[in-house]
């Protein structure tokens, strides 16, 4: 169904609640729209991640948008994420807006500036509309938090705002899927509840036909139009997921090389090791605190953190600083990445309070290197080569602070730029670059370096064929093209 030219349509993925498989849902849905010869784009106005990646004009969002883009084969843009709040404590987050840093904001702070970020949110979808025929939005957590809806604006409060309908989806591999569909027409409001044009029942497993009466039973009870009862998609592990640790494991092969990575409270960027995970012959494990480093691991990884000072702490009440030190003395290995690099130093120092109080803290020793955390937040895409054997990789850095080290340069930049650093053993080695490890020639590199056998994946063309594969999931199971008929050109009202 052809859209009008002349003016963008938008539809609105909304949930019953957080990890129904709302972001999925929109990449594949955008990959199927694209594939009909539409020009989407993705749209979140509010996500809250600690996975973010560098966009193309140099600010940030979350990854999972970065995903839908993908999908939609388009360029990365901050419009695309307007609003991305970063967790840096149990209360606290780092607020981005249009993919730049403000500030930081408690919850209960947060929710009373939310109405101001509403301008800057319309904007952003304004601007991405102005270039498309199609924008699928997502909405976050759940649509049913009522003790939230008065400064909305990442659900219905977006969803009025700007005049777009909303399909409600539902997980029903947790369990009680009518009631919480039927539920939540109950508690929202009225003027909500018309927003809502249908509903998903995602995750399903076994025979369909045993779930259509429950189908009936939602359309009945609500008013909403059935769009579709989506089967669980196993091959979604092979995607960049915005929570790696609530993704299932997998089982590992005999004799597959252990790789460790410390998994402390504020990690960051972890959609760094998914194509480890992918590697037969590899086998990834995330430690919790209080779990130790396994003394079969032949590398261990300190990755990205939020909060690299309050991080760095909590891995030494867990003792890994302990074991670190006799996964060396066994010939293990170990890579420091972003925040995991400047733990592996003998200083970090943060004089302005960039992450909470100032201070200045001992790290790990195991390189010698001194980290500064201030300045302006470092957002680009970069390639180079090792420098000690020439491996070429691209990739990103997103960081505040600056290294500065006394070891071996780990990675050549060009331009006289060296990055990172390794120790005269060669068997410590930390750097800023995230996305290392997606570059198909770095990960062989890496997994050589401790005795494992790369199983020669091409890690980027594997997320491509995973998206069709997904867009072809979807186009079975959901009425797309009702979709379409049910999209609308958004009416944005004045805001202020």
């Amino acid at each position: 169904m052809p859209l009008d030219p002349r003016q963008a349509r938008a539809l609105m993925i909304q949930g019953t609640g957080s990890d129904v498989g709302k972001s999925l849902l929109v990449a594949g849905l955008a990959r199927a729209f694209t594939r009909r010869g539409l020009r989407v784009r993705p749209f979140k106005p509010q996500n809250m991640s600690n996975n973010a990646a560098v966009t193309a004009d140099g600010g940030e969002i979350g990854r999972a948008q970065a995903l839908q883009a993908r999908a939609a084969r388009v360029a990365t843009s901050v419009h695309m994420n307007p609003v991305l709040l970063k967790p840096q404590t149990d209360v606290g987050a780092q607020v981005v807006v249009q993919g730049r840093v403000v500030g930081n904001a408690k919850a209960r702070e947060y929710q009373a500036i939310k109405p101001k970020l509403l301008g800057a949110v319309l904007d952003s979808f304004s601007r991405l509309a102005a270039e498309a025929d199609l924008v699928l939005v997502e909405g976050a957590g759940s649509a049913s938090e009522v003790n939230l809806r008065a400064s909305d604006i990442a659900n219905m409060g977006f969803a009025r705002a700007a005049d777009v309908p909303v399909v409600l989806v539902g997980d029903i591999d947790r369990g009680g899927v009518i009631a919480s569909l039927v539920g939540t027409k109950a508690v929202i409001e009225p003027g909500d509840a018309a927003m809502i044009v249908g509903f998903l029942v995602n995750r399903f497993r076994g025979d369909p036909s045993l779930f259509a009466d429950g189908m009936t039973r939602i359309a009945d009870e609500t008013g909403w139009a059935s769009l579709g009862l989506v089967p669980y998609f196993a091959d979604a592990q092979k995607l960049p997921a915005e929570d790696a640790l609530g993704l299932p494991g997998r089982s590992a092969p005999n004799g597959a090389m252990k790789v460790v990575v410390l998994a402390y409270p504020r990690i960051a960027n972890f959609d760094d090791f998914d194509p480890l995970r992918q590697e037969a012959g590899v086998d990834v494990v995330f430690v919790r605190p209080g779990e130790p480093i396994s003394g079969d691991a032949a590398l261990v990884i300190l990755p990205g953190s939020k909060a690299t000072v309050a991080d760095l702490a909590s891995l030494r009440e867990t003792g890994w600083d302990i074991d670190l030190k006799a996964h060396l003395r066994r010939g293990g290995h170990v890579l420091g990445i972003c925040g995991g690099y400047q733990m592996l130093g003998r200083r970090i120092a943060d004089p302005d309070g960039m992450e909470g109080p100032p201070a200045c803290v001992d790290g790990l020793g195991l390189l010698d290197a001194e980290t500064v955390l201030g300045g302006d937040k470092v957002l680009v895409e970069v390639t180079g080569r090792t420098v000690a054997e020439s491996v070429p990789f691209k990739g990103y850095e997103m960081h505040i602070g600056r290294t500065m080290t006394k070891e071996t340069p780990l990675l050549d930049l060009g331009g006289g730029r060296r990055e990172g650093a390794i120790d005269a053993s060669g068997r410590v080695a930390g750097c800023y670059i995230h996305g290392l490890l997606a570059d198909d020639r770095q990960r062989r590199h890496w997994l050589a370096r401790i005795g494992a056998k790369s199983s020669e994946l091409d890690y980027e063309a594997g997320i491509d064929a995973t998206l069709d594969a997904l867009a072809d999931h979807l186009e079975k199971h959901i009425d797309c093209t009702r979709l379409l008929e049910l999209a609308r050109v958004p009416t944005i009202k004045p805001t202020g």
